[in-house]
């Protein structure tokens, strides 16, 4: 193999490389714009859970009032 042959397979690596370079960039740019988009989402979800949380402790503090409520209204009817 002589020099010019060489240095033809040299700039064909060099060419298959640099495409592979270039895939590799876009496949990583893409990535980063689908976490950005994944991470929006997981933000959205959190605000949705604090919001459920919220509204169940309300709930529990409303089911606790009734209940004391229905233990107080007993208790009175049982004294009668």
């Amino acid at each position: 193999m002589n020099i010019d042959e060489r240095l033809d397979r040299l700039v064909e690596r060099h060419e298959a490389l640099a495409q592979s370079v270039e895939l590799l960039t876009r496949d990583v740019h893409e990535l980063g714009h689908q976490v950005a988009e994944v991470r929006e989402g997981l933000r959205d979800v959190g605000k949705f859970v604090s919001e459920v949380a919220e509204g169940t402790a309300r709930l529990l503090n409303i089911a606790e009032i009734h209940e004391k409520r229905i233990t107080r209204l007993e208790g009175a009817s049982e004294a009668e």
